[in-house]
Order: C-alpha cells, then sequence, then structure tokens
C-alpha cells in the first residue's frame, strides 16, 4: 500500500507481474474509487464545457463518452478526463484523483457562464471500479439486467447494478482491453465488490493494483497525467490532436497558444522499444550524437511482448519511426528504436 492523493492505494496483490497477466488473459477487478467526479448542469453547460475543454462536447450525445483534456492559457495541460453526457445540460466529468481539487478550482474560475452553468464537486459521493478483460462483459453481466453486449467503447447506461440502484455503467477502460467501469454511490460500494469478485470467480478474477494498472496503460501507449501530460506540455506534443479541435467555432482555453506552439517543432512523445533487458525510468536523458535530445517518461519491461519499453519526448526531428537514439540508462547507453503505434494490441 502507498499514499497517493490522500488514498492509501494498493500497489499490487499478488504481484505485478501476475496481475497484468490476469487483465490480459481473462478478467480484473481495480478499485478506482480515488478518481474525482464533476457534475455539471444549468442551460449552458455544455457552452461552458465547449470553451473549458479541447475536444467538441457538442458532438456526444447522451449515453456517450469522450476523452478529453483542459488546459491552461498557455496550452499547458491541467488535465487529461473522460466526459459522460448524462443529459441534454448535464454531464458528469472524471478527473484523475492528483488533480481534484486543481481541477474543481480551475472550473469554478473559468466558468463563462456563472449560475446558468454549475459546477459541483461529487467526487466524495462516487465509488468507482474497473473490471477490464475479455471476460469483463460475462462477469458483469451477472450482476445487472442492462444489456451490456450493445454498449458501445466509449458509451454507457445508468441502471442498478449488484442490486445497487443509481449507478452508471460504462464502456471504457485504462488497459487496452475490452471492459467496463462502473460509478457506484460510494455509500452501498463495499458489497459490490465481493459481489464482483464472486461473479468472476469462474474466470479466475483477481484484484489488480496500481502497478500492473501502469504496465497494461503503458504498452497501450495510454498518458499518464505527471508523465506524459503535464501543466507545460501541450496536447498535440502528446499525440493527442485526436481530441484537440482547434476549429471548433469559439475555440477553447488554450487553443490560440496551441495553434502558436505547433509551428514551434516542440519536442514530441515518442514510444521506444529497446535493445536488450534495460529498463528505462521517468526522467532519464535521451541521447542522439553525443547529446541530450530528450527525456523519457514512463518505461517498464512490457509483460506482454517481453520487451523493454519507454514513452520519451525527443527533438521533433527525431522523433520519426525507425529512428535510433540512446537512452542513459543509469550511466550506461541503451539503444533504442522509435516505433509507431501501440506496444500491445488485443487480438479479440
Amino acid at each position: 500500500m502507498v499514499p497517493f492523493a490522500g488514498w492509501e492505494m494498493p500497489v499490487q496483490y499478488a504481484g505485478v507481474g501476475v496481475e497484468h497477466a490476469q487483465v490480459r488473459r481473462s478478467v480484473g477487478l481495480f478499485d478506482v474509487s480515488h478518481m474525482g467526479e464533476v457534475r455539471v448542469t444549468g442551460s449552458k453547460a455544455e457552452a461552458a464545457l465547449q470553451q473549458l475543454l479541447t475536444n467538441d462536447i457538442s458532438a456526444i450525445k447522451v449515453g456517450q463518452a469522450q476523452y478529453n483534456a483542459m488546459c491552461h492559457p498557455t496550452g499547458g495541460v491541467v488535465d487529461d478526463l473522460v466526459v459522460y453526457r448524462l443529459g441534454a445540460s448535464e454531464f458528469l466529468v472524471c478527473v484523475n484523483a492528483a488533480n481534484r481539487s486543481k481541477d474543481f478550482d480551475w472550473m469554478i474560475a473559468n466558468n463563462p457562464f456563472p449560475g446558468e452553468a454549475v459546477f459541483v464537486d461529487e467526487g466524495d459521493q462516487w465509488a468507482q471500479i474497473a473490471v477490464q478483460g475479455r471476460n469483463a462483459r460475462a462477469t458483469l453481466q451477472k450482476l445487472t439486467s442492462v444489456n451490456l453486449e450493445p454498449i458501445a467503447n466509449y458509451h454507457f447506461s445508468p441502471g442498478v447494478f449488484a442490486g445497487v440502484e443509481g449507478c452508471i455503467i460504462a464502456r471504457t477502460g485504462y488497459t487496452g482491453e475490452d471492459g467496463f467501469e462502473v460509478f457506484i454511490p460510494a455509500d452501498r460500494a463495499v458489497p459490490v465488490w465481493d459481489a464482483v469478485l464472486a461473479a468472476g470467480a469462474e474466470y479466475g478474477i483477481q484484484p489488480i493494483g496500481l502497478g500492473a494498472r501502469d504496465t497494461l496503460r503503458l504498452e497501450v501507449r495510454y498518458c499518464l497525467y505527471g508523465h506524459e501530460l503535464n501543466d507545460e506540455t501541450s496536447p498535440l506534443q502528446a499525440g493527442l490532436g485526436w481530441i484537440t479541435k482547434l476549429k471548433k467555432p469559439g475555440g477553447f482555453i488554450g487553443s490560440e497558444a496551441i495553434l502558436a506552439r505547433k509551428e514551434q517543432n516542440e519536442p514530441k512523445l515518442v514510444g521506444m522499444v529497446i535493445d536488450g533487458g534495460r529498463i528505462a525510468r521517468d526522467g532519464m536523458e535521451v541521447l542522439h550524437d553525443g547529446a541530450k535530445v530528450g527525456v523519457v517518461t514512463s518505461g517498464t519491461r512490457a509483460p506482454s511482448v517481453e520487451k523493454s519499453v519507454a514513452l520519451a519526448y525527443v527533438r521533433a526531428d527525431l522523433a520519426n519511426p525507425g529512428q535510433r537514439l540512446i537512452i542513459d540508462v543509469r550511466g550506461r547507453e541503451a539503444e533504442a528504436e522509435v516505433v509507431a503505434g501501440p506496444f500491445y494490441k488485443r487480438d479479440y
């Protein structure tokens, strides 16, 4: 157990490698109740989020979720988050635990329509679990009358789950596998954990800690705030142009700066496969022709592909697939190659 954002969080239960393999092979259960939630309501709720967030909120329908970012006027990222559209003028925004207070304060301070868009911190009202893996749907279907099969990726349904009313069952996740994240009223959440473990027993379900959560997300190149994203990095640097709608009407906070920075050839986030068995860690320098050209943001031994992999910001002209670079691993040089796409893709 480790302290994290005011919580005591499990790094591992049975071991990172065992837990990682369980999610990839079958199904795992994560407690992600530390995540923050903000409810946004009012006649101008959509318009407010359009100005606060990078993606196009008007494009999502009721029952749909959307990956998003919130930026400073300088173009740096306040946080990355997921928006759930509950109604025409009602949204639930799920934010990173470490940024919960920061994000809420930012929303309040930069709300363009006070009184017509209302932001309420509901982080203490929700618990959240993630059930991830090829047997996730079969496990959860035992616990709800909501038909989970037709719920598409990044869509959700309200419903009764494990006997608890008022839940939100979303087909989202942070592992690269199929799966669901379930928002549960916090005062009724504890029995749900045991119910999910019982429902998934035939699939060997296990609880999964933060260690495997990190190796799973890294294999599919998902960004982690504080590593690939921070108050200085532009979402375009991180490869998040697909959620950064610079041409949406009215723009958004930071859009002008992001557009200007686009022309500056800033360092870009790349994936790298490292020769041999050395493991890169965040903060290690990336070198080319003896000079520092970047820095590692995340690195691990990827269990699913049995390779050492890393994410790093490197000089823009060296960010192309096939580029050979050097990582300084505790004073020893490790050769690496820039690669395109995720390190791992599921086969179902």
